[in-house]
């Protein structure tokens, strides 16, 4: 018999790839379906602070049109100034967490894609015919490099500002105990496929195989695809990257 809402992941555990310390929000969408997150983050985020970081900065938020990449990016550029529209600038972010961050940090009017990834944001109006502009992207380091790629190929003059790095650490001895020793299968919420990839590459043998049994919520269609090569077998696609439309993708398939 399908469980009523509010416990349709009773007992079930969702694995969350989330940088360490931003796990919460996914903690509270999957608690109000009665599951419990089990955190695996394949890194930390370290924002940079150095004269070439902020002289990229600096560059970066003078040109036309300014894409924000993550709420991470938000939060380490307004740590090295304030962030101010110019006239006549567009602002954008990849999805809607980015782009409530850019709206607390100050920026009125930020254009988010329905689609929260890096095809999406390619396709918002603002960044289709931009050969010859010059493009502020707010970043950091791998991850959504295919919308830097996208954008030069249309032609655009990328002025690139890496505000942060992606640090890399070692899953705690706990979390692989935790794991390994599921007895139901858990749930990936998967939403970014570089954090895939380093997971997968960090496990020790037995919590790889352990991971690879989850089933998936993936937040697009290329991520699915992403989960499908790794080996995952029981994918569903989410609506969005949003923690409340990842976890409805999991309570809506799970008995």
């Amino acid at each position: 018999m399908p469980r009523a809402p509010g416990h349709r992941l009773q007992g079930c555990h969702v694995v969350s790839l989330r940088p360490v310390g931003d796990h919460e929000a996914l903690r509270r969408a999957a608690a109000r379906e009665g599951g419990r997150l089990l955190a695996l983050s394949p890194w930390r985020i370290e924002p940079r602070d150095d004269a070439t970081t902020r002289d990229q900065l600096r560059k970066a938020l003078q040109a036309s049109r300014v894409v924000f990449t993550s709420p991470s990016a938000v939060r380490a550029a307004l740590a090295l100034r304030p962030l101010r529209t110019r006239r006549g600038q567009l602002w954008c972010a990849v999805g809607d967490g980015t782009a409530l961050a850019l709206r607390r940090a100050g920026i009125a009017r930020v254009d988010a894609p329905r689609r929260m990834d890096s095809e999406g944001l390619l396709d918002l109006p603002m960044l289709t015919v931009v050969r010859g502009t010059d493009i502020g992207l707010i970043t950091a380091p791998g991850g959504r490099d295919r919308i830097a790629a996208g954008l030069l190929g249309r032609g655009a003059r990328i002025l690139r500002a890496d505000v942060y790095a992606r640090v890399p650490v070692a899953p705690s001895t706990a979390a692989l105990a935790r794991l390994r020793a599921l007895r139901r299968r858990p749930w990936l919420a998967l939403s970014s496929g570089q954090a895939l990839h380093q997971i997968l590459a960090q496990l020790p043998a037995a919590a790889c195989d352990r991971l690879l049994r989850a089933r998936v919520a993936a937040a697009s269609t290329r991520l699915a695809a992403l989960a499908r090569e790794a080996g995952f077998d029981d994918i569903r696609v989410a609506a969005s990257a949003r923690p409340r439309d990842l976890i409805a993708a999991m309570a809506g398939t799970t008995g």
